[in-house]
């Protein structure tokens, strides 16, 4: 087996017993990230010399006994909208291409004290606005399985980078479905932990209510392990959880006997592939084989979903954006007359196509005559969806379902309709609504070569349930994980 086909902790642990050294893992992924780029475009910033030089550091570290963890000396990749000090942080935004921020995201922190080798910013929808990253500034990332097809969004330079092998793990940002969604495009396991587990401090805001950082791997174990990782309990982040029990890699086991598994009748009927849902009903039908009790239910007020989602993220992000203004940071425009059309000249220059429209409806609803028509009865909407969650974990452990309606599309057809594009979040929006956690786990792949995502959701601060329901999944189906450049099954 190749350097580049091991997981992240088969990688650490090869490390561990000086099989392979930091520096020739990050030198392999850097190889490969240069071989394929220009055709998939992960990447935003690519640190060769920066991620070759934090791996000579970390392999003495551990040489020293320094670094023990499961993940040391293992290379990533980082979201390009999560700061790191001293390196370009764009949003894939052109008022932020010249961006380098002061200070270092906590979740970034956090993985880098477990030893992580930082390989640089992966490309995403600009502001994290958008499905598909194509509204990046730098141009779109592509599939690594076709590259016709969009790898999903907007952490799809996140997913396609650890699909293309280029990384090991990526991190991402989950405000509507950012991470599931692209996981199933691209055919890897993506977490989106409950609200609160990871500190947002550092991460560029679009909707501050909604967004959560959560990793990007090979597979449930990998995951498991970064999220460990990654939770903690930070001062600077108002939102942040103090979690008591963060050893998800205690619930990596194959066991789901008495599990009770919820399918919504919603999510599973019109509007959705028909490929997509066959391969639900067998992964239901192969859960239940290992002892989960699975039923089909109504979960009320998924339709209301995506206009309620819409209508608080775009609020958010109008005032989030604000800042964003040529004054202190950023781009600005290079001719203009006083203050004011510096303002407009600057943001009109800046922001592409989808963040205009969002600030503009986020400003929309939140203005004067409109707050209490649109707003306000969202935020009611968003506490109802809530609500009817509560009543379905009363009576299930897991939910299942699918990450989006379909496989990925080809590259420039969700663009055609932004209404069509927002209708493709159906299945992910109301899990960031209701602040719960959910993962996309690999569950097959359609006609075309495609990979196909399912999506479990659970219960605030229940991700062991989630992780012991996908490794039961992984473990009893061939992992799904497959090189797409090579087009053969991990081992």
């Amino acid at each position: 087996m190749g350097i580049l086909s091991l997981t992240a902790l088969e990688l650490a642990k090869k490390i561990q017993d000086r099989e392979i050294s930091a520096v020739e893992a990050a030198k392999a992924a850097i190889a490969q990230a240069k071989a394929v780029e220009p055709k998939i475009h992960s990447y935003v910033t690519l640190d060769e010399d920066g991620a070759v030089q934090r791996a000579e550091e970390i392999q003495k570290k551990i040489e020293e006994g320094v670094l023990t963890g499961p993940l040391a000396g293992v290379p990533a990749a980082v979201k390009d909208n999560l700061c790191i000090e001293g390196q370009l942080t764009t949003c894939s935004s052109r008022i932020l291409s010249n961006f380098r921020p002061v200070f270092t995201a906590q979740a970034v922190v956090n993985i880098q004290k477990s030893g992580a080798v930082i390989l640089g910013k992966t490309n995403m929808d600009e502001f994290a606005m958008g499905s598909t990253t194509e509204t990046s500034y730098f141009g779109p990332t592509r599939n690594p399985h076709n590259p016709e097809h969009v790898p999903g969004g907007s952490s799809g330079g996140s997913c396609a980078a650890v699909a293309a092998q280029e990384c090991w793990y990526a991190l991402g940002s989950d405000t509507g479905g950012s991470i599931r969604q692209p996981s199933a495009f691209c055919g890897v396991v993506g977490l989106k932990p409950t609200y609160g587990t990871v500190s947002r401090y550092g991460l560029i805001a679009y909707g501050s209510s909604l967004d959560q950082v959560g990793p990007v791997a090979k597979d449930v174990a990998d995951c498991a392990a970064i999220l460990e990782t990654l939770a903690s309990h930070d001062e600077k982040d108002s939102t942040s959880v103090k979690r008591e029990d963060i050893r998800f890699t205690d619930a990596l086991k194959a066991d789901v006997k008495g599990l009770r598994i919820g399918i919504p009748k919603d999510y599973i009927g019109e509007g959705l592939d028909q490929e997509v849902r066959q391969a639900l009903l067998d992964a239901a039908k192969l859960l239940g084989k290992k002892g989960a009790v699975v039923e089909e239910f109504d979960l009320s007020l998924v339709k209301y979903a995506i206009p309620a989602y819409y209508v608080i993220a775009s609020a958010e992000a109008s005032s989030n954006l604000e800042r964003f203004d040529g004054v202190k940071y950023g781009y600005r425009a290079g001719d203009y007359e006083g203050l004011h059309n510096m303002y407009k000249k600057t943001r009109s220059e800046g922001f592409g196509p989808e963040v205009k429209r969002r600030i503009m409806l986020g400003s929309y609803v939140l203005s004067s005559g409109y707050y209490d028509a649109y707003y306000l009865k969202a935020l009611r909407t968003k506490a109802l969806i809530r609500q009817a969650f509560d009543r379905a974990f009363e009576k299930y452990d897991v939910i299942l379902g699918p990450a989006a309606p379909s496989t990925a599309p080809k590259l420039g057809e969700s663009l055609k309709d932004p209404l069509k594009m927002y209708l493709g979040d159906i299945y992910t929006v109301a899990v960031n609504l209701a602040g719960l956690p959910a993962m996309s786990v690999p569950a097959g792949k359609d006609s075309r070569g495609l990979p196909i995502g399912m999506q479990l959701i659970g219960n605030s601060f229940q991700e062991k349930t989630l992780i012991r329901a996908a490794y039961t999944f992984e473990c009893e189906t061939e992992k799904q994980f497959v090189t797409p450049a090579a087009g053969k099954g991990r081992e």
